[in-house]
């Protein structure tokens, strides 16, 4: 198991949390999660709470907003012919569907490309760029791509073709005497990405369907026109979720777009969306940012991974239920096989950390040809997960290796690769994931130049767990259960709230699950508060380290009921709905 260490948010000593509360109209304990979360007056958090569409900001602060509009608008009114470049994640497909839907209200000639993962690779490609030539396209728009591709972009320029860069990945630097200098595509007609320097956008960790979504509102605000304004109301469930499946902190005016989104989908008219749940047996009525992140997204992203994400830009664009539970069935089957093939693939990753002796890396470099390069950042996440050290799967494809990275805090992932870009043919990101092309000769170089230049310490791979309170089991009841609500929708940026208690006795342990591949405990705190607790996670992982802990004879006793063994805990609490009777439900999230 990784090292975790139980860290209490001390950041409340310098508010009056009884004003706050009085002012808020919330608990104390709501009061104190919001400071945690780091705000710092009663104005932000009302804004928090009760935020809406006009605390947004407005498109027009994006820099080259008002020209890609002005450019946009031009060329339809021409009849010319556009095409939209988009990327075979989720945030890219969503982007996709908002960009070119919007084009086509407004009475644009639009089509769209999105690159095949393995015959295009990520982002613009000059295949890409001689196919729009080749079709007599006039303008291209990108979208969740193309602030790296300078190249590409002249190219397209050089062949009398214009291009819209819609983005929000980093701008590409150079150091030159200790600063960044940008190399933005300079040729391209406008370049929308608030990661810009000089982009004034007041809130820049928005992706790329965000970006498309105001672009969207952008042409609104210019043309009045009924059609486009009616659709935001349907661009802003696909915003939603590629906000979480692309996993942008839930702050700012993200937390508010994720929260319409989730409004307006219990009502979607997408017949796409509609089949999808309908297969998932998603309730419409009972969305959360989980539904985007772990059951929609999946669904969405399979295609771009295993096959052509065309196909579930085709799903999103189905006029016809029929149509759309046929592709809804068949997304929903590419994923259940690409969970399969990422499974055996990260088995295969941790075995190959122990045969090839990484514990002593900082980075994990691992390259394991025979698996499907569409994995290589499912992978990485997973080994992340496990091991606490930034990771990157590398695989073997078409035109050399590929590779996926995910990070962990404190490791700026893109910085650190744009230090070495000398070992990639490409690459791109930020600083918690990344993706990337290179020679498969530089593996081992590549894995040597990380490690030796790694500033991270022993301590960075300690895992710190942050705990909001230290809350009695007595207070933890359905009352403060339903108000916690309040702070959703949760995920990164606005984690789900986590509670502390020391000397937790357990006193009796069950199986459940189909499979008992979950337990359930019986347990009181010190105060004598007895409670269900309920584990989601690695059964064989919790055994394994009660038996270490306590002996085998304990772990016996346990699930006979007549466990007397106390441990540190963090539980999330939350609402367990049964036979429409309300109840709390306390949910093991890890021990010590």
């Amino acid at each position: 198991m990784i090292k975790e260490e139980f860290v209490l948010y001390n950041k409340c000593r310098d508010i009056d949390i009884d004003a706050w509360s009085k002012e808020l109209k919330v608990s104390p304990v709501i009061c104190k999660i919001m400071r945690n979360r780091g705000f710092n007056d009663v104005a932000a958090g009302k804004k928090f709470l009760g935020g809406t569409l006009n605390d947004c900001h407005s498109p027009r602060a994006m820099k080259d907003m008002d020209k890609a509009v002005d450019i946009l608008l031009k060329r339809i009114g021409e009849k010319a012919r556009l095409r939209v470049i988009g990327d075979y994640d989720v945030d890219g497909i969503c982007s996709a569907f908002i960009l070119s839907k919007g084009i086509r209200l407004l009475g644009g000639d639009v089509d769209v490309e999105i690159p095949h993962r393995i015959y295009d690779g990520y982002g613009l490609s000059e295949n890409l760029i001689r196919r729009a030539y080749n079709d007599k396209v006039n303008l291209i728009i990108t979208c969740d791509n193309g602030i790296a591709g300078a190249n590409e972009i002249a190219l397209a320029k050089g062949l009398g073709m214009e291009v819209i860069v819609t983005d929000h990945h980093e701008v590409p630097f150079d150091m030159v005497d200790g600063r960044k200098l940008e190399r933005l595509p300079l040729d391209a007609a406008a370049v929308v990405d608030p990661k810009q320097a000089d982009c004034n956008y007041p809130f820049e960790g928005i992706c790329g369907a965000v970006v498309v979504y105001k672009l969207m509102e952008a042409l609104v605000e210019r043309t009045d026109n009924a059609a486009l304004e009616g659709a935001l109301k349907e661009f802003i469930q696909f915003a939603a979720i590629a906000t979480v499946c692309d996993i942008m902190e839930l702050k700012d005016e993200n937390r508010i777009i994720v929260s319409e989104g989730i409004r307006q989908i219990e009502n979607t008219e997408n017949l796409g969306l509609k089949a999808l749940m309908s297969v998932k047996n998603v309730n419409p009525s009972n969305i959360s940012g989980y539904t985007f992140g772990f059951i929609i997204g999946p669904c969405i992203n399979a295609t771009g991974r295993l096959d052509t994400a065309m196909r579930a830009l085709e799903l999103l664009n189905s006029e016809s239920y029929e149509e759309a539970c046929e592709l809804a069935v068949e997304l929903n089957t590419i994923n259940e096989e690409r969970k399969s093939l990422m499974n055996a693939g990260a088995e295969r990753c941790f075995e190959y950390i122990e045969e090839n002796h990484m514990e002593n890396d900082k980075v994990f470099v691992i390259y394991l040809p025979d698996v499907h390069e569409s994995l290589a950042g499912i992978i990485a996440g997973k080994v992340k997960e496990k091991y606490f050290h930034p990771a990157f799967v590398l695989t073997k494809g078409e035109d050399g290796v590929k590779g996926s990275g995910r990070s962990i805090d404190g490791y700026d992932m893109y910085a650190n690769m744009s230090a070495h870009k000398e070992f990639f043919t490409k690459f791109g990101g930020h600083k918690m994931a990344a993706g990337f092309s290179m020679k498969e000769e530089d593996i081992d170089a590549f894995r040597a130049a990380l490690n030796e230049d790694c500033s991270l310490s022993e301590e960075s791979f300690v895992k710190r767990i942050k705990i909001d309170e230290n809350l009695p089991f007595s207070a933890a009841g359905i009352n403060l259960a339903l108000e916690l609500k309040k702070l959703e929708p949760c995920g990164t940026g606005n984690p789900k709230p986590l509670f502390g208690r020391q000397n937790v006795k357990f006193i009796q342990a069950d199986k459940m699950g189909r499979e008992g591949q979950f337990l359930k405990f019986t347990v009181t705190d010190a105060e004598g508060s007895r409670r269900r607790l309920v584990y989601f996670g690695d059964r064989d992982a919790f055994e394994e380290y009660y038996t270490e802990k306590f002996g085998a004879s304990a772990l016996e006793r346990l699930f006979a009921g007549r466990g007397d063994e106390k441990m540190t805990i963090i539980y999330e609490l939350g609402v367990n709905s049964y036979r429409n009777e309300l109840s709390e439900q306390l949910q093991l999230k890890a021990f010590k």
